[in-house]
């Protein structure tokens, strides 16, 4: 409930009355941090439409009480009891069924995670624009409902990621400027954005001191490593372009004053 400003404030699921089948609910949790909690809380991060999976146990979340199908309010409890029974039924969510979620879902919704918080830092620009193309997703996953990320149930959300991560990310760097589109498919395409500065570290480490003979390129590259020889081409390319035109406005010069 504390989360109610900020850049990603537009990702935060509303609040409903009742919750259709194929709607969105207020809350999600996962049942296994729940149930290794002393005491059980909700996480604010379970709030954003962008989570549909516990990065600590790789499950997906739940938005519903798995035996009467109501959405998750703990603020309407009728009684003074905790917060991991359901306000309608008394059911212990501790004790629901864990969800799963493929892995290149969970591996895109970390990446898009990790590019927000990296682009929160920059600036709220920049987060404005990942976060309203993350709302947009159902869109670039082709989900016929018309509707934004926070209008869908966790169960449409998962669905709509693992489509999304079948698919070209056009959808998250379309009309961007070089740098920042490259940043975005950098994290992308290493699962996030501390699994791309450990596999730049383990880069630098493999090839501190080594002789420049010794380094022979492998049969294939990974997408980093294609992205990175095309933005050096590219900057090369833009640098002669740039000093063969500032040659040849000396020469001009040079021949107007003579």
């Amino acid at each position: 409930m504390t989360m109610s400003g900020g850049a990603m404030a537009p990702l935060l699921l509303p609040l409903r009355d009742s919750a259709h089948r194929n709607r969105s609910t207020w809350m999600q949790y996962c049942p296994l941090c729940l149930a290794a909690d002393e005491a059980p809380y909700f996480r604010r991060q379970w709030r954003l439409a962008s989570r549909v999976s516990c990065f600590a146990h790789g499950c997906g979340l739940r938005d519903r009480c798995p035996a009467c199908r109501a959405g998750i309010a703990t603020f309407d409890q009728g009684e003074f009891v905790p917060q991991h029974f359901c306000a309608r039924c008394g059911f212990d969510l501790r004790a629901a069924p864990k969800a799963s979620v493929k892995a290149t879902a969970r591996r895109l919704e970390r990446a898009i995670a990790d590019i927000c918080m990296v682009e929160s830092v920059k600036g709220s620009a920049k987060t404005s624009d990942a976060v309203s193309r993350v709302l947009r997703t159902p869109a670039a996953a082709n989900i016929r409902s018309g509707r934004t990320l926070t209008n869908l149930s966790t169960a449409a959300r998962v669905g709509c990621f693992e489509a999304l991560a079948a698919k070209p990310l056009d959808w998250l760097v379309n009309d961007m400027d070089g740098a920042d589109a490259y940043r975005r498919w950098m994290i992308v395409a290493a699962g996030g954005h501390e699994a791309l500065i450990a596999r730049f570290a383990d880069f630098l480490e493999g090839h501190k001191g080594a002789p420049r003979s010794k380094r022979t390129p492998g049969m294939c590259a990974d997408r980093s490593e294609l992205f990175g020889a095309y933005l050096r081409v590219m900057h090369s390319d833009g640098a002669r372009a740039s000093a063969k035109g500032s040659c040849g406005s000396s020469t001009r010069h040079s021949k107007s004053v003579i």
